[in-house]
């Protein structure tokens, strides 16, 4: 028989070593452990640049953030810094066109991501960004440098077009010029929204949820498709 003062040492999930915490843990350290094989199997240069991402992510947490412009190219280094692990760890070289393309417009969403916060400040009715050296009337600044990135990752698209690789890459080219007001429409309509404070998250979230973004990713698959497969180009168009 077990009285009131008697304790359930059966059930005691900390003698038992199955509390909650001793849980977390055990998954954590087993988190940690395939981390450090999964980057321990990747080619020397994707470790490096790994390696890259990971102090630069440090830095911009404990200091870089803090600084007018540094935060935002430092934003923009760090998702273009992905796409050039992403072809390091697949043995996949990235193209000068696609590293110019991947400059501007992720410059152009890192801005966006800050243009958002600026507008939350001012509707808060404060001046300037909490722990960072931004202030409100800074919004318009970093809108207009926002939105010529975003023009610029159009216009390196436009030229890349006519470029030698896309003859090689393309049975017709021409159809790739479909992209073009694709992007433009994209990069447009986040700006449209963070001009309206309609932007609340990071954009890459943005994106990953947004439905229009989803339809245009289908319609430029199947463009690419075309310029790939396609029996004819445009017709009218000199390719």
């Amino acid at each position: 028989m077990r009285t009131g003062s008697t304790p359930r040492s059966g059930r005691d999930p900390s003698r038992a070593g199955t509390s909650p915490f001793a849980r977390r843990s055990g998954s954590s350290r087993c988190s940690s452990r395939g981390s450090l094989a999964f980057a321990l199997a990747l080619p020397a240069g994707a470790r490096v640049l790994l390696a890259a991402y990971l102090a630069t992510t440090t830095l911009y947490t404990l200091s870089l953030k803090r600084k007018v412009l540094v935060d935002v190219f430092t934003l923009a280094f760090l998702y273009t810094l992905r796409v050039l692990l992403g072809g390091a760890a697949t043995g996949v070289p990235v193209s000068p066109w696609l590293l110019a393309f991947s400059v501007f417009l992720f410059l152009s969403l890192a801005y966006a991501k800050r243009a958002s916060e600026l507008l939350a400040v001012k509707e808060r009715g404060h001046d300037a960004a909490a722990g960072r050296d931004w202030f409100v009337w800074d919004s318009l600044v970093v809108q207009v440098l926002g939105v010529a990135s975003a023009y610029l990752s159009s216009l390196v698209l436009a030229i890349y077009i006519y470029s030698d690789v896309t003859k090689r890459l393309y049975a017709h080219p021409g159809w790739l010029w479909l992209l073009v007001p694709a992007l433009l429409f994209w990069t447009s309509r986040v700006w449209v929204l963070v001009g309206r404070g309609e932007m609340d998250e990071d954009p890459i979230v943005f994106a990953a949820r947004d439905r229009v973004t989803w339809v245009l990713a289908v319609a430029s698959a199947a463009v690419l498709l075309m310029a790939a497969l396609g029996p004819s180009g445009i017709p009218g168009l000199m390719e």
